[in-house]
């Protein structure tokens, strides 16, 4: 049987990070991980020269402008990459029948309800990072009859930059920190994201279950960035005091979804994934951060 090649782009990133690890003891594929010193995704000829001559089975497309606020004043990059590169690398999949995995946002979403959102729900993105994650959301399905988009939403890790490892550091340096308390989600963890993606490939591909479309995946349970924020303090027993803020008094250049809990039933009854709750992937992300 042959070995079946795997692409990775965003290696760099929380969840590229995560899956190259995952990988790391697996011999079941061939892995290729990129960042943008191997495929620079602004560039819509170093994608196309990049896959030259290349053969995948599988792109597991990870890599994005995630920078919110910045892409406010950054739009050009944020679509580029978002969308445009995205547009490039599902027509590339298209002519080479190759499967794309793409992770997209609840950052498609307004916010503006209160219960779990479903896949189906009408999007209406209120920031650039949004409006962008949802054109390449669009490009890869209209392009591609097969593919997977996987929305994920408060992605945290051991690896990069997220909100899990900056209350961390800035509660054990400060006496107290504001988190805002009115905005409310689903933490998670890339690895266990990296899990659940490896699990839809190897579903697909031993023939069991491959039901293409929009997916929603995130950690069980919801819980406010101020809540949160409280939880990371009290398990490190730190001193520091969290105050609660609302959305109004804590400026940002881009507008965040209120209520961003995503329904992830699909992904589950789908593919019998068991998802952990935040809490305990949390505990296990944080017992593995040292301050």
């Amino acid at each position: 049987m042959k070995m079946l090649n795997i692409l990775v782009t965003g290696a760099g990133g929380q969840l590229g990070s995560e899956i190259k690890r995952i990988a790391s003891g697996s011999n079941h594929y061939n892995y290729t991980f990129v960042d943008v010193e191997e495929m620079d995704l602004a560039s819509d000829e170093a994608i196309l020269r990049f896959f030259q001559g290349k053969d995948f089975d599988f792109v597991i497309n990870c890599a994005a402008y995630t920078a919110v606020d910045r892409a406010e004043e950054d739009r050009d990059l944020a679509f580029r990459i978002n969308a445009t590169a995205v547009k490039t690398i599902a027509t590339i999949c298209s002519e080479k029948k190759i499967r794309l995995i793409h992770i997209s946002t609840d950052y498609v979403f307004d916010g503006n309800g209160n219960k779990p959102i479903f896949e189906t729900a009408k999007t209406n993105p209120l920031s650039v990072y949004g409006k962008s994650k949802l054109e390449g959301e669009t490009h890869v399905l209209s392009t591609l009859k097969d593919a997977y988009v996987i929305r994920t939403a408060w992605v945290y890790s051991t690896y990069g930059k997220n909100f899990v490892k900056t209350i961390s550091r800035l509660a054990a340096e400060r006496e107290s920190i504001g988190v805002v308390n009115d905005q409310i989600g689903s933490p998670t963890y890339a690895r266990d994201l990296g899990v659940a993606i490896l699990e839809i490939v190897k579903a697909i591909t031993e023939g069991r279950v491959d039901s293409p479309g929009v997916y929603h995946y995130t950690n069980e349970g919801s819980i406010s960035w101020y809540d949160l924020a409280c939880f990371i303090v009290d398990h490190y027993s730190l001193r520091c005091r969290v105050i609660p803020i609302p959305t109004e008094e804590y400026k940002t250049l881009a507008v965040r979804p209120t209520f961003s809990v995503l329904d992830i039933r699909k992904i589950k009854n789908t593919f019998g994934i068991q998802i952990p709750h935040w809490h305990k992937s949390l505990v296990d992300c944080l017992n593995g951060l040292s301050l």
